[in-house]
């Protein structure tokens, strides 16, 4: 693993190690399967339950996203041992497989080894959270967390002990979650929070860039607003919850047509989710205005050929239009070209994960309540 160390310092600047840390955009979980020949059946036995996160109480929920592509590095203890986590904005705890995990997920995973930590105590609390298809149960602990060069003394996190099956699949070997502490499983205290409250980082606030196609160049920044990543102006949007990333969604317009999300409805910033999720009824609508053909498992095919002349799509958040193009949110892989737009079932809850992040730099102000988006450079 250390090998992903060195890359990440080489890919920031050395005098900003302190607050910036490197995203690696690596193979997602669906091109890893199909090149297997099993996405089919995978997907079958593990349903897409984007929503499974934002409707469960207690417990903090995950989901089995296929199409997460974002991993940066951190590391835990003394000496560190490092691991990739996906940086999760729609969750809050932090938590990484252990020795002491049996599951088939972990053996293909970077473990945390207690023992070999100085710095490392037992909590004696254990941690459960829910995901779509099964669940992270483990233990709490005490350790130092390196975080792009910040280094959180005393953080809390998880060690599991067994793990949904579908996470074998997945690069990241955990997560990082950066949503508000009242959604921590087991009252757990964020990574953030903890940056905040040891004074570690210059601003209370966090931004995220992802880049679109290349391996290289996303990051996210602790503290900092990085202005060669964003053109324009920044607009700033009053959280209306602060639990998730909550904020007002007045409408989705095509053509100037109301599409979705007519009368309003709310919407969630979410790093941690691949595409851009929505009521079934809604998305089914827009899908099928830009052209889109769904299949029983909800992936909208669109002809590759016809991705020109497609509509834009524009999100009007709090008054403020913001729109994406149809190659912003179409992707291609070896079984053609599909939408963006992911069915969320019931909830009237939208998740605006990664196919709007990569269009808008996105910043996490805890000390406003805000959000803010700038057009992505």
């Amino acid at each position: 693993m250390m090998k992903w160390a060195v890359v990440l310092c080489a890919l920031v600047a050395l005098s900003e190690c302190n607050t910036k840390i490197s995203l690696i955009k690596g193979k997602t979980a669906r091109e890893t399967l199909m090149e297997k020949g099993i996405w089919e059946e995978t997907r079958l036995k593990f349903p897409y339950n984007p929503m499974a996160k934002f409707y469960q109480t207690g417990d903090e929920a995950m989901t089995n996203d296929a199409d997460l592509s974002y991993y940066g590095v951190i590391s835990i203890g003394t000496p560190p041992q490092s691991f990739n986590v996906i940086f999760d904005t729609g969750s809050s705890n932090l938590w990484v497989p252990s020795v002491y995990c049996s599951s088939q997920a972990c053996q293909n995973h970077a473990e945390f080894n207690p023992a070999q930590s100085s710095t490392f105590s037992w909590a004696n609390q254990p941690v459960s959270i829910q995901y779509g298809t099964g669940s992270m149960t483990g233990q709490l602990a005490y350790d130092t967390v390196s975080v792009g060069g910040i280094s959180v003394t005393q953080q809390i996190f998880g060690a599991s002990q067994t793990e949904a099956p579908f996470m074998a699949n997945m690069v990241a070997d955990g997560i990082l979650g950066l949503a508000f502490p009242n959604l921590a499983a087991s009252g757990a205290t964020p990574v953030f929070d903890n940056m905040m409250t040891q004074g570690l980082v210059s601003q209370n606030l966090f931004s995220v860039y992802l880049s679109g196609n290349s391996a290289e160049g996303s990051v996210v920044s602790f503290g900092n607003i990085e202005s060669n990543y964003y053109t324009g102006q920044i607009t700033w949007i009053p959280l209306s919850s602060e639990t998730y990333w909550q904020i007002n969604m007045d409408s989705v317009t095509i053509n100037g047509n109301t599409v979705a999300c007519n009368g309003g409805c709310q919407a969630i910033i979410d790093t941690g989710t691949s595409l851009i999720v929505g009521p079934t009824t809604d998305i089914s609508n827009m899908n099928s205005w830009v052209g889109a053909t769904t299949d029983q498992y909800g992936d909208a095919a669109v002809n590759c050929n016809n991705i020109p002349n497609m509509p834009d799509v524009t999100f009007t958040l709090n008054g403020n239009a913001f729109t994406i193009s149809a190659s912003a949110y179409t992707s291609q892989n070896s079984n053609g070209c599909m939408t963006g737009f992911g069915n969320g079932g019931t909830q009237q809850l939208w998740i605006l994960g990664d196919v709007f992040i990569r269009q808008y730099y996105a910043i996490f102000d805890r000390q406003n309540n805000n959000v803010g988006l700038a057009q992505a450079a």
